[in-house]
């Protein structure tokens, strides 16, 4: 699995929320096959994004959407400050672990 990871500081959480759900790049046509947002416990106004892909191609394409078509045309500027961090990668392993028995 491919995952674009995404991490920006943001004015106003709703405010982003509210363009991420949006959806100007249609995600799903995009090849996005899931997505997690997060934030730190402890700093609202920070956003982590993670968004799965089957290839490496769908992921680098879909990040330079974001570039060009998305964070360069105002559509999430205002929610967002400065510029997002990024970076792809793939998931070499998934291991659940056990809990312990009491």
């Amino acid at each position: 699995m491919i995952t674009l990871q995404i991490e920006h500081q943001v004015r106003d959480f709703g405010m982003w929320r509210r363009a991420f759900d949006s959806d100007p790049l249609d995600r799903a046509t995009s090849g996005v096959r899931s997505y997690r947002i997060s934030r730190p416990l402890d700093q609202e106004d920070y956003v982590m994004l993670e968004m799965d892909f089957d290839t490496e191609e769908a992921a680098v394409d879909f990040l330079a959407r974001l570039q060009n078509d998305t964070w360069k045309t105002g559509v999430t500027a205002p929610a967002l400050v400065g510029e997002p961090s990024t970076r792809i990668i793939e998931t070499v392993a998934i291991e659940k672990v056990a809990a312990p028995r009491p």
